[in-house]
């Protein structure tokens, strides 16, 4: 069979230890949005991201790394997780949730094009940061609804 033929298997090594890279790299981000009960969490998130690397891999193989097509593949990738994230936001009355997950979902999805590009740097910086700021940022958010809620009762 031809597909066989074709087998590198160092190369589906390499290609191995980047998607678990993308997906370890996005667990911890989903694991925080599913202890705080979100729409989305320690299964979308590391799922995304590895999709994301797998899909850059795939783009790198079949256009090659200097394509300008690499291009639309970030397009594309850019709009598929927007619209995921689309599906977190729910709107209840005058105000809206889930944009902090949707922007997560955003930011793993380049956590994962990042790893897909060898850009091991930019990946774990994106990681470490979303996950600090969903994390450090918390607090703050409940003092603001707090405060909004304290105004609204006067």
């Amino acid at each position: 069979m031809e597909l066989f033929q074709s087998w590198n298997t160092e190369e589906a090594l390499s290609h191995l230890v980047a998607l678990a890279v993308a997906y370890f790299l996005a667990l911890p981000i989903g694991w925080n949005r599913e202890k705080e009960e979100r729409s989305a969490g320690v299964r979308t998130f590391p799922l995304v991201a590895m999709a994301a690397c797998g899909f850059v891999m795939i783009a790198i193989e079949v256009l090659g790394i200097d394509s300008d097509g690499q291009a639309r593949i970030l397009e594309g990738l850019m709009t598929g997780i927007g619209f995921i994230g689309g599906g977190a936001i729910l709107k209840q009355g005058d105000r809206a949730t889930g944009t902090a997950t949707a922007a997560s979902l955003w930011a793993t999805g380049a956590i994962g094009a990042a790893v897909g590009y060898g850009q091991l740097d930019i990946a774990v910086i994106l990681s470490v940061v979303t996950f600090l700021t969903l994390t450090l940022l918390a607090p703050l958010r409940k003092v603001v609804e707090e405060r909004v809620r304290d105004q609204d009762a006067t």
